[in-house]
């Protein structure tokens, strides 16, 4: 042979059209999946600008030290100069509604309350700015997310001007207080001479007090007389007290069981109307039962009358079907004198002889038919007899119970009049009883009513008896005191001319340090710079590794993996991989015709995508020869093993690709982490190819790690030659078995 198998299978391909412009749509598979999806995901957030945003301002303002003060508006107009959002101001209800009909992705809310809560900073209870963020997730979730990381740098933007503003109120409080300072040391040196004068008044009051003390021992002889009697007269309003409350706990009881007793018998009227009524509807039923049930025994005589009727005709029947049956056996028996009425008949013997057996025939098999049939009914007829008879017997006994059951129907409708006419008396009574027992329930209420107003009126009593009684205790308590004391402040007030000296010391340190204080205070100065250190503290700088700059970017790996699978996948089912397009020598020639074929139409898949993907993309990579030598290995790998798993298995070698598919889409780590995947996938990750190759592309893209990258391309090349071996292990089976022979010869 001097074309090779490898060369017959390209010229198959170039002769059949239907096969080689599939082959060449397919070429651009990769590029669909890859190019198109990174081209519509490239860079979202470069768009942000489209996405509108509706913002809805209630804030109503509020005045702060004097000045009015309108956070809402402020921060819409910082929203309309940020190009970040197409920004919409609406009203409330606009608002809702346009976001409720997807108009809107997301909608910012500003409370009235706002610009108010900014200033409650130094109340007992500040109140926190509020922000009402409301995306339509179900419109697009994604949006959402990203709605939320605005929404979070829009409070931060906020968060630095309040406290900015706070900051610029303390420092300003702070200058205040240096002046309060300077206005306290003023009233220090002024408490420094009241302190003087005070020195010299309490000599005066050393006198006073003796004078005191002899007038506050004669006070306290009399408090003692009425202290006893303050003493009893609180020991029986307290017992009074305690009596009536005992006697309202156990009325209230009274007044319970009145009011359930009242309700019982709202109720008890109530279901005896109900009663009365259900037993009328029921007189009027039964007697339509007792009707129905008489027509039904009306018409059971009937059918047993009927049915005598219908057992005499079967038996009629049964005696003509008998006499037919009889009839036919003997027309059987009269066939024999055919032969004589045809010997008659001026024709040959052996026409008669023929046309006589032919008769003969005939009618024996018609008359063997017309016997069973009549048979049959004969049978049947003397069933149907016995069983009208049976039929006959269970009427008459349905009749007769019926006529027992009617009757005792009529006994039922004559105790129903009787209970319905002993239920409209218990509806009388029970509706007498109601009305005693709710003028019972008013009367105790009124009791119980009046009861507690007593009992109210001895605790007011017992209350001011023992405020009294302590009064009086106080009193003589501080008559004592006021005795003992009057002592004390005689003795003491020399002891107050001494410490008046030391106020004196005192109140001039106190000017000196207050003066130092002022000082100090009116030397703190602050501007914008210090506003805004103190409203944004802390600055969060970016300093990350391996820049990726786009969302395209950062997906190619995993979307290149995927786009070069579905291509491998889709190669097997347009172009055969099992039938040879000659016979081929060996098994090796026959794998290699194949495997030939695919992997170049792989590689032009791979060279394909990478054009799309550095021409028409732009896509900034570390290495470019690299990056077609990481493509070309991930599609002949891929292509490796489709191949066997389809030539192996044909259509269920497919499903298993497909399997295999969708596991290294959600264990690859192509788009989250593998960490945040479900644990029972996760061991799927180091098994199939596809987290090499994603791990190859990160490596030739981003990092620059070559050598990194050189690791996953060699898996990937394990990954080829394993699936080749097999591969070409199972055509040579195949040669064997299908073409061995033929060698042989």
């Amino acid at each position: 042979m001097k074309n090779t198998l490898f060369s017959a299978e390209w010229k198959a391909i170039f002769k059949n059209k239907k096969l080689l412009i599939p082959l060449i749509a397919i070429m651009f598979i990769p590029v669909l999946y890859s190019g198109m999806f990174l081209w519509a995901f490239w860079d979202p957030y470069d768009r942000l600008a489209d996405l509108p945003v509706a913002v809805i301002n209630m804030d109503e303002g509020a005045e702060f030290e004097g000045e009015q003060l309108q956070l809402g508006d402020d921060l819409v107009d910082k929203l309309l100069e940020n190009d970040q959002f197409t920004f919409d101001i609406v009203d409330e209800k606009q608002g809702y509604r346009d976001l409720e009909k997807q108009k809107y992705y997301l909608l910012i809310e500003i409370p009235n309350q706002f610009s108010k809560n900014a200033t409650t900073l130094l109340d007992e209870k500040p109140q926190k700015l509020e922000l009402n963020y409301i995306p339509n997730e179900s419109f697009n979730f994604l949006s959402a997310q990203i709605g939320e990381t605005a929404v979070e740098k829009i409070k931060s933007a906020v968060a630095k001007e309040v406290s900015a503003t706070y900051a610029e109120t303390m420092f300003d409080k702070v200058k205040e207080m240096a002046d309060g300072f300077e206005q306290a040391s003023d009233g220090a040196h002024a408490l420094n001479e009241g302190a003087l004068e005070l020195s010299s008044g309490s000599d005066r009051l050393y006198e006073n007090l003796n004078q005191l003390a002899s007038k506050s021992l004669e006070f306290n002889q009399g408090m003692s007389q009425v202290q006893a009697g303050i003493e009893e007269l609180a020991k029986g309003t307290n017992e009074l007290a305690n009596g009536l409350g005992q006697l309202v706990n156990g009325h209230e009881q009274i007044v319970q069981g009145a009011q359930a007793a009242n309700d019982g018998a709202t109720q008890l009227t109530s279901g005896a109307k109900s009663l009365a009524e259900g037993l009328q509807q029921t007189e009027g039923s039964t007697e339509k039962l007792v009707t129905g049930t008489g027509q039904i025994k009306a018409g059971a005589d009937q059918l047993t009358s009927k049915l005598g009727e219908f057992q005499s005709g079967a038996g009629q029947v049964a005696e003509g079907a008998n006499a037919l049956h009889d009839g036919i056996l003997q027309m059987k028996s009269q066939l024999a004198g055919i032969d004589e009425k045809l010997s008659a008949l001026p024709i040959p013997d052996e026409m008669k002889l023929a046309l006589g057996n032919q008769l003969k025939a005939e009618l024996e098999a018609g008359i063997e038919k017309l016997a069973a049939g009549s048979a049959s009914v004969a049978d049947g007829t003397k069933q149907l007899e016995a069983s009208a008879g049976e039929l006959q017997a269970g009427a008459g006994t349905i009749a007769n119970k019926l006529a027992e059951v009617n009757a005792g129907q009529k006994q039922l409708t004559s105790g129903l009049s009787q209970l319905t006419v002993g239920s409209n008396e218990l509806v009388a009574g029970v509706s007498k009883l109601e009305d005693g027992q709710s003028q019972l329930t008013e009367g105790i209420l009124v009791f119980d009513q009046k009861l507690r107003e007593a009992n109210a009126g001895a605790g007011k009593l017992t209350t001011g008896a023992s405020q009294l009684a302590g009064g009086i205790d106080t009193l003589a308590d501080g008559s004592n005191q006021l005795s003992d004391g009057s002592r004390q402040l005689a003795d003491g007030s020399s002891e107050l001319a001494k410490g008046t000296k030391k106020l004196v010391d005192g109140t001039n340190e106190i000017d000196e340090k207050l003066s130092e204080a002022a000082n100090q205070s009116s030397s703190v100065h602050a501007d914008e710079q210090t506003y805004d250190m103190i409203g944004e503290p802390v600055k969060v700088e970016n300093k990350g590794i391996n820049h990726v700059p786009n969302y395209g970017t950062g997906f190619a790996p995993y979307f290149l993996s995927l786009g070069l699978f579905v291509g491998a996948l889709l190669i097997t089912i347009v172009f055969p991989l099992r039938e040879p397009a000659s016979q081929p020598k060996n098994g090796f020639a026959w794998f290699f015709g194949k495997f030939g074929v695919i992997a170049i139409v792989g590689i032009i898949q791979s060279l394909l995508s990478v054009a799309i993907m550095l021409f028409g993309l732009q896509m900034e990579v570390e290495s470019i020869p690299l990056f077609i030598i990481t493509t070309i290995a991930t599609s002949l790998s891929f292509i490796a093993l489709i191949q066997f798993l389809v030539t192996l298995f044909a259509d269920p070698g497919r499903f298993i690709a497909i399997i295999i598919l969708i596991l290294q889409l959600t264990t690859s780590a192509g788009t989250f982490p593998l960490e945040l995947i479900p644990a029972g996938l996760q061991p799927f990750n180091a098994m199939l190819p596809m987290t090499y190759s994603v791990q190859a592309y990160k490596a030739v893209i981003s990092s620059g790690d070559f050598s990194y990258m050189w690791k996953n391309i060699s898996i990937l090349s394990a990954y080829l030659i394993v699936f080749i071996g097999l591969t070409i292990g199972y055509f040579q089976f195949k040669f064997k078995r299908q073409f061995g022979y033929k060698v042989s010869e």
